[in-house]
């Protein structure tokens, strides 16, 4: 038909705005082809915004009409428009800090928790931490505060009187979740008002508002907003209202990302919108938006928070909707390989949302689908480093973009797919170089590839191709994208295997078939818009709003009547925002959802509704299979109430292909069929002539077998020789077989083998601590993520160690030698040791070690060890916590010993964990067993199934590999790591002329930590010797000799700032000497709780400070704990209480480049702070301050970073312990660099006379305070760096290092930053 006859047809747009394209699809009723744009999106010297001017160019092909580029666009000649985009201008504006200029509310004391967040830094190892600035340029602190009445942990909760008492007391009141909130303080309207003109006369007219417990009693920010109004700001972003969930920390980052990006997303709507006659606003006219929650959003309503991966989103409602077959079920992974990363992810029939990630370093509180992306795209740089092949997470970008872009560009996996052949220049546009009207260049790849062989050959002493390197980093990169696959299904209870692959993405064809075979994936699916899916995933989407409420309570019958009138309400909120926006009432669907937990732990887990509508029995059974275990009996809570209502607007039906491939008829196509042939190199085949087919000329039912390759205008297919292509109407299937059963050479290493079992050894160890977090029940493990998992060598060597936790680097391993050396002969199959003494390898007594032996298929020989090492908050001793300040003795901090099987072939000795965990304790003088019995054993069941799995995961790679090469890859990973730091200190050495590096500092209570550093600068090995050491102390602080092992490999892997392989390796090199009976290698008598977290900082500042690498940080971790309950001295019977500790920040110290970083953990610890609003909804506590303790760190050239302020007070009486160092000596500073200040304890005691004092408490102090009374702790500053000068002092603020290309995000990415904020 021609384009003139059409009788007003309606037409739907979708668009897909990324980075660097934009991809437009228009679908025309009553056309079979739709029409295909794809543009750059910024290209200002042909057009003003790419999306008009791909709307502009489907309009001209669907009309035959011209429509000038200076004039505004109509639509008049279509009876229907919609028009449906994703849109990266949010997250660009995120990314390169381009948004409105915005100022903050928030409650008094807490001006600086949004710099401070989490307190944790993002990259462990980083001496220089940095850490994204925030978004807002101005803050205000409001003269309000509200608390929690009860707390959680009350052991006694008595409700009537709450209740009874809310009737009386007028500062009690109901909130929306139904909490009783009491108000301390009403919102002071008067200075509210006064600041709020202060801002509006500084030119801001946006803001953010975030009040502390602000989720439950919203009625004091609606106050803060209507005077807002009335002054004229034009953006207010309430924390309350844009989703009201507890934690204070993530609601107001999200309010500030909101108030920063809504009005540049509201500029964008109104450009486009003025590039259209009618402005959109036509009755036949629709304009939506994609949400990073995979729905749709009318244009008025799209909100800056909301359109962060708005792109990305798209992508996951397309493969969903061309990928899944309602009928058969089998679930998808989406693998979306892009230019700078791939975004993986995963649809079983509901899309997966999460409602916390971290995106370009701000914690975003929103519902978004759980999309993961990795550090390995098309642009992704390639790198030989320290014998590793590496690849990104540098990226090339646009520009200079790869090698063969003729820009000067390094190697990237583009140009590895280029020079091996799996990408065709000749289809390619010529757009490169220079004059952009060049083709893509080989010879450049060839020339880069070749001189890059030269020099690994030259290293590594073997003869590998250009093309065996080229390949070889491929195989690199798509192992690193396997990893995050694997995350996202065996280690959350899924099967791999059992998914089909749905590939898109402008990379993804190249790298499919490699991908699915390394997962045991057998199909893959390719639709024909895969390289655009993202445009097309918009025209697949429903309109959706949702609302959401804040909830309290147990679920139960009465709780569920209440909360079914609450669904209704917000079912009703839902059907007028959609039927507002023209969706039809009818055609509106509702999901329900409630955000449910046991009570005790902190698992949320959002359950849909069941069609029984049995949210207690869904919650159970999605519990079970989430983390393998159940509470039978423990209450169920609720914590939010969430409808999501689709607007179902597209009449477009899902086109799924497994109905089309079970009854299409094949038929195999030979050689004699193709359209080319070229070379492209395969594994295990080399260069191949490859017959090359345009998809285009292919008909259902074609059977290509590999090797071929495929190829269409936007995407370029390679069928592997192990795999085959079946052409479908719509979609390209590939049937891949496994890759397993490999055999490879054991007597030389080849570095690119070496670089994959690297990943596959770390992903053991990775998953390992999934499994310990998925099955643990306590908040220390299954939370905070303190814990580490470990894979050790037959003879209990470390081979690779998940890095959560500093301070168990080169612990653990002392501890599986010992048990080794014990039990090594005696050990069975089934059998499991656990141990926690200092003497055998221990740290500290809460941290108990679970080791396993695995064996080989005969079950005869130890082949590995794993072992699984987690921080149990309580395990008896003399004070709840097991952690007192005043402990000298071991035997006062809870359980204790060297070791014992509590499995024996497969029975768990209930009988022994008994006695080592309750009886033994107790036996000792004034001391209680463990107080948790039943969380602490199931923890170490938690510890034996990660170690299970551990020991799986190894079994399963040997039979993939042989036994011999496994063993052959251990030894050369482990000499790897040892090579780079012979390196580092071979570098050291010839730097100070081989004299000795001396260092030493002292404790608070004068006891002196000395080293001394021997290095041998031909061979790089080095003595640590700490002779000159103090005598072991009559206090906790003493530290087994394990942790200065620990201290001595962060401190290395520091300095060497790089990623190597965390092993046995590491420590080779390194002779560490210290006398027994000193501080750091005491008897076995000696108290220890607390130099696993204090006195290890204060090894490793004196470590960095031999070297010379920075100036001291803060030195400590300030532990604080409080509690009531236990064992009653006078009556001998055990009270019902509860226990909570936490460590706090400080300053870092400054290095010959860097300013040091103000309220952050350092060092040997990184554990998160608990969220103000989460500790008052569960103890029995006001948090009054948080904040930055201006000019605590030491003045120099490069300033050290502020300790802060944490005051705290108690609502009832309480046993209080403060555990702390740095109080009487300052961080050191380097260079002429000025000291960090010490820290600061006080307390504000109430006398019987009712006057006040304030008291300085030293660092250690055990107290019994009472209602009102408040610990005020001031932690040290960072030490600077080189003489300060006036200009120097002036200009000393903290600089934020750009972002980088690549961001990761996701809920594998979410784990792994827990993961590594753990002590």
């Amino acid at each position: 038909m021609s384009p003139h006859m059409l009788d007003n047809p309606s037409i739907k747009i979708a668009i897909d705005r990324g980075g660097t394209f934009t991809d437009c699809l228009g679908i025309i009723d009553g056309r079979e082809e739709a029409i295909v744009v794809k543009l750059l999106s910024q290209d200002p010297a042909n057009y003003a915004d790419a999306p008009i001017e791909g709307i502009r160019r489907i309009l001209e092909k669907a009309t035959g009409k011209t429509f000038p580029r200076d004039q505004q666009l109509t639509t008049a000649d279509f009876s229907n428009v919609s028009i449906r985009m994703g849109t990266t201008v949010a997250t660009n504006a995120l990314l390169e800090r381009k948004g409105e200029r915005h100022a903050l509310l928030i409650t008094k004391g807490f001006k600086d928790a949004l710099r401070i967040g989490t307190q944790s830094r993002p990259k462990l190892f980083a001496l220089n931490i940095q850490r994204p600035d925030v978004l807002y340029e101005d803050v205000v602190e409001v003269d309000e505060r509200v608390t929690i009445e009860d707390y959680q942990q009350n052991p006694t909760p008595d409700k009537d009187d709450l209740l009874r008492r809310l009737n009386l007391d007028p500062n009690l009141r109901k909130g929306v979740s139904g909490e009783i909130v009491r108000v301390l303080e009403p919102l002071d309207e008067s200075s509210t008002r006064e600041s709020l003109l202060d801002l509006y006369s500084k030119g801001y007219r946006s803001i953010a508002v975030c009040l502390v417990h602000s989720y439950t009693f919203q009625e004091h920010e609606l106050e803060i907003a209507r005077i807002a109004e009335e002054i004229g700001f034009t953006q207010i972003s309430l924390s309350s209202q844009l989703l009201p969930m507890i934690k204070m920390t993530s609601r107001g980052a999200s309010a500030t990302a909101d108030a920063y990006l809504t009005p540049v997303i509201q500029r964008y709507i109104e450009g486009f919108r003025s590039g259209f006659q009618d402005r959109l606003r036509s009755a036949d006219t629709r304009c939506e938006f994609m949400q990073s929650d995979g729905g749709l959003a009318n244009f008025e309503k799209f909100t800056g928070l909301r359109a962060i991966l708005s792109g990305p989103a798209g992508g996951v409602v397309g493969y969903a909707g061309t990928s899944f077959d309602e009928n058969d079920k089998k679930p998808v992974i989406g693998f979306d390989m892009g230019g700078t990363s791939t975004d993986v992810s995963r649809y079983d029939g509901k899309l997966e949302h999460t409602f916390e990630n971290t995106i370009s370093g701000v914690t975003v509180m929103a519902p978004q689908l759980d999309i993961n992306t990795v550090a390995a795209g098309g642009g992704s740089i390639l790198f030989w480093r320290h014998g590793l092949f590496v690849v990104g997470p540098e990226s090339a970008g646009a520009h200079p973009g790869p090698a063969c872009y003729r820009k000067g560009g390094p190697l990237t996996v583009t140009d590895a797919n280029l020079f091996l052949g799996r990408l065709l220049p000749d289809y390619f546009p010529k757009i490169f170089g220079p004059n952009e009207n060049e083709p893509l260049d080989v010879q450049i790849t060839r020339s880069k590839f070749t001189e890059l062989a030269e020099q690994i050959n030259a290293e590594t002493g073997q003869n590998k191709s250009p093309e065996e390197i080229a390949l070889g980093f491929i195989q690199v990169a798509n192992e690193s994208m396997a990893k995050p696959i694997r995350a996202l299904t065996e280690a959350r209870g899924y099967d791999t295997s059992a998914h089909n692959l749905a590939c898109f993405g402008g990379a993804g064809g190249q790298h499919a078939c490699a991908i699915a075979s390394s997962l045991s994936i057998g199909t893959v699916i390719i639709h024909q818009y895969s390289s655009i899916l993202s445009a097309y995933g918009m025209a697949l989407a429903d309109v959706v709003h949702e609302a959401q409420e804040p909830a309290s309570g147990v679920l139960d019958d009465t709780a569920m009547q209440s909360i079914t009138g609450r669904i209704a309400a917000l079912k009703s909120k839902v059907i007028n925002a959609l039927t507002t926006d023209g969706i039809d009432e009818n055609a509106i669907q509702h999901e329900v959802y409630l955000n449910l937990r046991y009570q005790g732990t902190d698992n949320l887990l959002m359950v849909l509704e069941p069609e029984d509508n049995d949210f207690a029995a869904a919650f159970v059974k999605e519990h079970k299979r989430e983390f393998s275990f159940t509470f039978p009996g423990r209450n169920i809570l609720v914590e939010d109430i969430r409808v999501r209502g689709v607007g179902k607007a597209t009449s477009i039906a899902p086109e799924a292909p497994q109905q089309e491939l079970r009854s299409v008829t094949l038929t195999s196509l030979g050689a004699d069929s193709q359209d080319n042939s070229s070379s492209v190199y395969f594994d295990g085949t080399g260069n191949v002539m490859t017959p090359v087919f345009f998809l285009k000329s292919l008909l259902p039912g074609c059977v290509i077998q590999g090797p071929a390759m495929i190829i269409d205008n936007t995407q370029t297919i390679v069928v592997e020789p192990n795999a085959a292509a079946t052409i479908l109407s719509r979609h390209v299937i590939l049937d891949v077989k496994s890759s397993k059963q490999q055999k490879d050479d054991a007597t030389v290493v080849d570095p690119i083998k070496l670089s994959i079992f690297g990943h596959r050894f770390m992903s053991v160890a990775d998953q390992m601590s999934r499994m310990f977090q998925k099955t643990s029940v306590s908040t220390n493990i299954k939370e905070r993520l303190d814990f580490s998992c470990a894979v050790f060598s037959p003879d209990g060597k470390l081979v690779a160690n998940a890095p959560n936790v500093p301070v168990h680097l080169g612990s653990m391993e002392y501890a599986v030698r010992y048990q080794h050396e014990q039990y090594g002969g005696s050990l069975k199959p089934g059998d499991h040791i656990l141990t926690n003494h200092p003497l055998a390898g221990g740290t500290h007594l809460p941290d108990i070690t679970i080791i396993t032996p695995v064996w080989d298929q005969e079950c005869k020989a130890i082949i590995f060890y794993v072992a699984s090492r987690g921080h149990h908050a309580e395990i008896g001793g003399i004070a709840p916590g097991s952690m007192p300040s005043n402990s000298k003795m071991l035997y006062e901090e809870g359980a204790m010993t060297m070791g014992f099987k509590v499995v024996s072939k497969g029975i768990f000795d209930e009988e022994v964990v008994r006695k080592f965990l309750y009886d033994e304790p107790a036996s000792y003088q004034n001391c209680s067993g463990t107080r948790t019995y039943n969380d602490n054993v199931s923890d170490l069941k938690a510890a034996i199934a990660a170690n299970h799995k551990g020991a799986t995961l190894l079994e399963a790679l040997v039979s993939e590999n042989t036994l011999k090469t496994v063993h052959f890859y251990m030894d050369a990973i482990k000499q790897n790591a040892e090579v780079s730091v012979r390196e580092l200190l071979k570098s050291i050495g010839r730097q100070n002329k081989g004299q000795p590096l001396r260092f030493s500092d002292f404790m608070d209570d004068g006891t002196e930590i000395k080293l001394e550093i021997r290095i041998n600068s031909e061979t790089g090995s080095a003595d640590f010797d700490f002779t000159g050491t103090g005598r072991e102390t009559f206090n906790c602080l003493n530290a087994p000799k394990a942790i200065a092992h620990s201290a001595i490999i962060y401190s290395l892997r520091a300095l060497i700032d790089v990623d190597i392989p965390l092993n046995q390796g590491c420590l080779a090199p390194v002779n560490v000497i210290i006398p027994q009976g000193t501080l750091l290698n005491p008897s076995g008598h000696a108290a220890v709780c607390a130099g696993n977290p204090i006195t290890s900082q204060r090894i490793t500042d004196v470590v960095l400070g031999a070297f010379g690498a920075c100036a001291a940080s803060q030195g400590c971790c300030n532990i604080i704990s409080f509690g009531i309950g236990g064992v009653d001295p006078k009556t001998g019977e055990e009270v019902p209480g509860f226990g909570v500790g936490e460590t706090i920040c400080g300053g870092s110290g400054a290095g010959a480049s860097w300013h040091g970083t103000s309220g952050v953990h350092v060092h040997m610890t990184n554990t998160r702070i608990t969220d103000a609003e989460v500790y008052e909804l569960r103890y029995p506590v006001i948090l009054r301050q948080f904040s930055i303790r201006e000019g605590s760190g030491g003045q120099g050239q490069f300033r050290g970073g502020d300790g802060v302020i944490r005051e705290l007070e108690f609502r009832m009486p309480l046993s209080v312990s403060m555990l702390s160092e740095r109080r009487v000596y300052r961080p050191y500073g380097l260079e002429g660099g000025g000291s960090g200040r010490t820290g600061l304890n006080l307390y504000l005691k109430k006398e019987l006379d009712g006057t006040n004092r304030t008291i300085n408490i030293g660092g250690k102090m055990e107290l019994g305070v009472q209602p009102g009374e408040r610990i005020i702790i001031h932690t040290p500053g960072g030490g600077g760096w080189g003489t300060p000068c006036e200009q120097d002092i002036r200009a000393s603020k903290h600089d934020v290092g750009k972002n980088s290309v690549f961001q990761a995000r996701g809920s594998v990415h979410a784990f792994s930053l827990t993961a590594e904020s753990a002590l």
